[in-house]
């Protein structure tokens, strides 16, 4: 069995170590709810598994090989939804997902069910400034949809969603899981995400600050 692996990972922003010792073991099908109060590192977490971050120590494996040993075959396994949901405001919604999917080859009917998966098919000629907060959220996480990959890293995807649309997205990931998919959450709130590991990143403190010499 495949596992995407990180091993006493180390993560470090500017001159403060944000969280040290941490592990965690994702297989096929799995789900993974990072929590935690603000400032722990759930967002950082997400990132170094996206390969935006690189850790201060311990190691990211994907089958046992490190992830930084072929750094495009990482990127391309996986869709990283972050806080900003990047919509531009002059492109359509059915332009707006076109443009983030181009470099996956997504192909119109993708897209079309994509946006009819998140119950945006009435609004894909409607122009993002348009959208509101909820649809802006949805359209991001639409992207999922248009262009699979196998691992999903998704910061805060229930923020902005009604309770329709947070089933939508329950559904999805409960499909996406079913096909194999694996699934990296960062989450205050509740979301329908069943039978999930739990990490939270307060269990994981930093070690102690460094000492400067004046």
């Amino acid at each position: 069995m495949t596992l995407f692996e990180g091993r006493d990972l180390v993560c470090q922003r500017g001159a403060r170590e944000v969280f040290a010792g941490l592990d965690f073991a994702l297989p096929p099908g799995g789900a993974l709810l990072l929590t935690g109060p603000n400032g722990s590192g759930k967002s950082s977490l997400l990132r170094l598994m996206a390969g935006f971050l690189a850790p201060a120590g311990g190691a990211l494996t994907w089958g046992g090989d490190a992830v930084t040993k072929d750094p495009e075959a990482h990127r391309a396994r996986l869709h990283y939804v972050g806080h900003l949901d990047a919509v531009k405001p002059v492109l359509s919604a059915a332009e707006n997902l076109r443009f983030w999917t181009s470099l996956r080859g997504a192909t119109g009917g993708a897209l079309a069910e994509a946006l009819g998966r998140f119950d945006l098919a009435a609004l894909s000629d409607t122009a993002g400034r348009l959208l509101s907060a909820g649809q802006k959220r949805r359209l991001a996480l639409a992207r999922l949809i248009a262009a699979p990959a196998e691992l999903w890293l998704l910061d805060e995807p229930g923020v902005g969603l009604d309770e329709a649309a947070l089933a939508s997205l329950g559904r999805e990931i409960a499909r996406h899981r079913e096909a194999g998919g694996r699934v990296v959450a960062a989450t205050h709130g509740t979301l329908p995400i069943e039978q999930a590991e739990s990490l939270s990143l307060a269990s994981f403190p930093p070690g102690p600050a460094p000492e400067y010499a004046w």
